[in-house]
């Protein structure tokens, strides 16, 4: 087994069970992609079993820190079949659920996501470091044995493959099927496209959000609801949801907005899978095929407010190097929303950036409303859904941040 010896104070990460060793923390050492590792201290103290990426500044990411075990076929499958069976755990509300979050679940790398529910369902997984990229096939086979279906595609075209110096792949893995679908969350459906869509195919880690969003607008009876970044409509889907259990659909309006024409189209089929909007429906829906910031700047122009607000835009700032170019987009977006915002408004703003932390975002938001001359509440906190776990080990994995800022009363 090839070793990586770290650098002297270069081990306390790793052993608190923090999975990636840095380039710059090795002092000698190194293998082929994907290999497996033994990681030691620089007095040659066993630290974890981990897989090697010659390219990646992440040079090694941990299996195990356990000095007997094996890393073979039969360790994954248990590691795969742990993270299925703790799904168990959680009242998803979804026959769309995350089974393995990467490092959260043991399998840094490794996404998979689940669609539809019993012998139909499909696995969408995202190979993403050289380390399950070496082990796809026993991790493929693994994953189907764990779930009991036969059908898997990948989606390993992240960027993040280029830093592992992988190449993007796309296609059916095991099986193969219709790449288009529709899943339940909550009371309502949701289309999408395994092999198009953004990540596997939908954004799964908004579940418990666009529940929230749904109570927010049946408990405040919006009238006029503006969805930035919308993607395939599920905050507006959300939103109609709730104004329909008040009975105060008629004479609502809702606005969305995405620079992706297909995207705009399975929102409007969306909103139309869950019986609302058409004529005679007494509530208007508007698609606007465009870039949100030019919009938002549009509506101050023309005077145009709105009673709720949802700005959750793409990865901004993937890494920390990124962040303040990030932090100034995520400014200048939310001072354009909370200009537009009603005063009792409600702004839900979200970063599924993982360089930028909590404390970052608020800020952010917090100098926005200065810039818009904008007092608000921040009433709550919202992240990613359950099936999508940060664990007490790895604190990065709590990439998604969510504030709900209601603007103060005049």
């Amino acid at each position: 087994m090839k070793t990586l010896r770290l650098k002297p104070g270069k081990e306390r990460s790793m052993q608190r069970r923090h999975p990636w060793v840095f380039e710059s923390a090795i002092a000698r050492g190194g293998a082929d992609s994907g290999e497996t590792v033994r990681v030691e201290s620089h007095d040659g103290a066993f630290l974890a079993w981990a897989a090697f990426s010659p390219t990646s500044k992440i040079r090694a990411r941990a299996w195990s820190f356990v000095e007997t075990q094996r890393i073979d076929a039969a360790f994954l499958a248990s590691v795969c079949e742990r993270a299925v069976r703790a799904r168990g755990l959680f009242d998803l509300q979804s026959d769309g659920v995350r089974l393995v979050h990467g490092e959260a679940d043991g399998l840094p790398g490794l996404i998979v996501d689940r669609y539809g529910s019993g012998p139909d369902g499909v696995l969408v997984a995202q190979f993403l470091s050289a380390g399950v990229e070496r082990w796809k096939d026993a991790l493929a086979d693994a994953l189907l044995k764990a779930t009991g279906l036969t059908k898997l595609y990948e989606r390993s075209d992240a960027s993040g493959r280029e830093r592992e110096g992988l190449k993007p792949v796309t296609g059916w893995l095991r099986g193969e099927g219709a790449t288009e679908m529709t899943i339940r969350e909550h009371d309502w459906k949701l289309s999408l496209d395994i092999a198009t869509g953004h990540k596997t195919g939908f954004y799964l880690d908004q579940r418990d959000s666009r529940q929230r969003f749904a109570e927010l607008a049946k408990h405040r009876r919006f009238r006029r609801v503006l969805n930035c970044f919308c993607y395939t409509g599920g905050f507006t889907v959300a939103a109609l949801a709730g104004l329909k259990a008040a009975d105060a659909l008629e004479g609502a309006e809702l606005v969305s907005v995405d620079s992706s024409q297909p995207a705009l189209n399975l929102a409007r089929a969306n909103i139309a899978l869950n019986g609302f909007g058409g004529e005679g429906s007494g509530v208007k829906t508007e698609f606007l095929d465009a870039n949100v910031n030019t919009v938002l700047r549009e509506f101050i122009d023309q005077g145009r407010t709105f009673d709720a607000i949802v700005l959750d835009p793409p990865k901004f700032a993937p890494t920390v190097a990124h962040a303040e170019r990030a932090a100034r987009a995520y400014k200048d977006i939310n001072r354009l929303a909370l200009k537009i915002l009603e005063p009792g408004g409600v702004l839900l703003t979200f970063s599924c950036s993982g360089g930028i932390g909590a404390d970052l975002f608020h800020k952010i938001v917090a100098s926005a409303g200065l810039d818009a001359n904008v007092d608000g509440y921040i009433s709550e906190r919202l992240g990613a859904a359950p099936d999508h776990p940060m664990t007490i080990e790895f604190p990065e994995g709590e990439y998604l941040k969510g504030l709900v800022v209601v603007r103060k009363p005049a």
